[in-house]
């Protein structure tokens, strides 16, 4: 038998990935799967292949009135990728697991909240050191992700906490993603998805609005849904109720 050592085929590491939600209101597979197929005829290859997270937190429904199985069933054949589960009761939980949809924890977070810290006194000397803000270039009073690359097709960013800034252009095929604002300094010619914490009053600004989809908290537009904006000028979206407007910048 040789003792010569082996080459390292793998290694194990934490890592930390921002994926999308898709937060279930219906019970229903029936309901849900038809109007994602119909946002993807409107909108081809968005979240095509995209891992996502089942959000369970808004379901009213029991457990047993879900079709887990046919949810994942569903998805994978509009080639989304569902890789388990947030929220939810403890029952949800146990039913979707059945279903091959484990429960996700954030890296680094609690199983349990954590008591809160016991008070200690601080001198006067320290306590009049404050941390240093963290920068911000939005104007919004968010931090702000710069991107200063072209964003290519197929690729996918996402601000989270914070608001986007691209000085190049966004490629059709690529989708930038931000809680707060988007503010692109070039072509926007791909996906751009604002206020995905749902924050409705998040804005997307492009110096040149060209995109295959835009969608703030939710709501969506398509490039053939954009009526009257400002095609290949400098424009502002911004909600109005469950409306989309456009209107020029500057």
């Amino acid at each position: 038998m040789s003792s010569q050592t082996l080459p390292e085929a793998f290694r194990l590491r934490a890592g930390n990935f921002n994926l999308l939600v898709l937060r279930l209101l219906d019970p229903r597979p029936e309901a849900v799967l038809p109007a994602l197929g119909d946002q993807f005829r409107r909108a081809p290859g968005f979240l095509r292949f995209a891992p996502i997270v089942i959000g369970l937190a808004d379901l009213e429904a029991a457990p047993e009135e879900v079709d887990f199985r046919g949810l994942v069933e569903g998805l994978h054949k509009l080639e989304i990728v569902p890789i388990g589960t947030s929220g939810g009761s403890q029952a949800m939980k146990q039913a979707a697991q059945h279903a091959g949809l484990p429960p996700l924890r954030a890296v680094g977070a609690e199983a349990e909240p954590a008591p809160p810290p016991e008070a200690i006194p601080v001198p006067p000397a320290a306590a009049a050191t404050e941390a240093a803000p963290r920068p911000d270039f939005s104007g919004s009073g968010r931090a702000a992700m710069l991107v200063a690359e072209p964003v290519r097709s197929g690729q996918r960013i996402y601000a989270q906490g914070a608001d986007l800034i691209v000085t190049a252009t966004v490629n059709a095929g690529a989708e930038i993603i931000a809680d707060g604002n988007i503010h692109v300094y070039g072509a926007l010619r791909g996906r751009a998805v604002a206020g995905a914490a749902d924050d409705a009053t998040a804005r997307i600004f492009a110096l040149n609005f060209d995109p295959e989809l835009v969608a703030i908290a939710g709501f969506y537009a398509v490039r053939e849904g954009l009526g009257d904006a400002p095609i290949g000028k400098p424009t502002q979206v911004r909600l109005e109720g469950e409306e989309m407007r456009f209107a020029p910048l500057g």
